[in-house]
């Protein structure tokens, strides 16, 4: 990185301090995150082990990282050990319920309603949010807890959500961007240990 003033700074310096500063966050949270990451591991594995689901809701990138971990769920992270597909649903794919709930109601209800109608006791319900304060984000929390559901929040280190939640996976970041990035390591964490738990070192067959 450049260190004159006046000295415009290199697209290659740029790209070089990005992966240094993510690569910096993501130690940090390997030491702030870790327990929480094996306390949701542990619900997970508890709950799909008594034929209980997992629902997810997220806006924007944190909808794509609900896809993104209910599709390694559903399918598998190792694709040389067989496995059966776990059930998973991410509340953020149905669109034709997303406009019509929001065009005739609202927008903050989208993930409260869909657990209302799709949440049972001993469900999990992963709630994902960089800031930590999404509306419709915090009131599907509530709703799943008032359905006795346990509820894993993936944020950042501000907002209300990791105070509601039962376990909080809090990334040591402000910064959107930094916060997904480490939210995509943790997520391909939890799948991982929740495939190898269940069907034996990354996958087998069951």
């Amino acid at each position: 990185m450049s260190t004159n003033p006046s000295e415009p700074t290199k697209p290659i310096d740029l790209v070089r301090q990005f992966f240094l500063d993510s690569a910096d966050l993501q130690k940090l949270t390997s030491e702030s995150c870790a327990e929480s990451i094996v306390s949701a591991v542990n619900s997970i594995v508890e709950s799909l082990s008594s034929g209980k689901k997992i629902l997810l809701c997220g806006n924007g990138g944190s909808a794509a990282d609900c896809q993104h971990m209910a599709t390694e769920l559903v399918s598998q992270m190792d694709p040389s050990s067989p496995r059966r597909g776990l059930p998973a649903i991410a509340l953020t794919t149905d669109t034709s319920f997303i406009t019509a709930y929001s065009n005739d109601f609202n927008f903050d209800g989208i993930f409260e309603r869909q657990v209302e109608a799709l949440g049972f006791e001993g469900d999990i319900l992963i709630a994902i949010s960089t800031s930590g304060n999404s509306t419709n984000i915090i009131k599907a929390v509530k709703a799943a807890q008032k359905k006795s559901m346990k509820t894993i929040a993936l944020t950042g280190q501000l907002g209300d959500l990791k105070k509601i939640a039962d376990i909080s996976i809090s990334i040591p970041s402000k910064d959107t961007q930094k916060i997904q990035q480490s939210h995509l390591v943790a997520e391909h964490i939890i799948c991982l240990l929740v495939e190898s738990n269940m069907f034996g070192s990354l996958g087998g067959k069951n």
